[in-house]
């Protein structure tokens, strides 16, 4: 148990740096989701006001797909933690 303690201790600053990361790259200029093709037809466009709005709409078209893979991904962990404690009550 003392090793699982110090496993988690050590993966805590990891963790916080791998989100860290990912938040600024979140923050970055680049980091708007456009394919080339967009990218190129908004560089031309003068309207500020578009390509902002633009921008909020592909990262707003990619909220539904990050929450069905988060909610994938959560279910599945919490089926397999009931299956562990399961399989522990089954061999007490």
């Amino acid at each position: 148990m003392h090793a699982l303690m110090n496993a988690r201790m050590k993966l805590k600053p990891v963790m916080l740096v791998l989100v860290t990361v990912a938040f600024l790259a979140a923050l970055s200029t680049t980091a708007f989701g456009q394919c080339s093709m967009c990218r190129s037809a908004l560089a031309g466009s003068s309207n500020a006001f578009f390509v902002r709005n633009f921008n909020i709409g592909v990262l707003v078209l990619l909220v539904p797909p990050v929450t069905i893979f988060c909610s994938i991904f959560v279910a599945l962990k919490r089926y397999k933690k009931a299956d562990d404690e399961d399989q522990g009550d089954q061999t007490s």
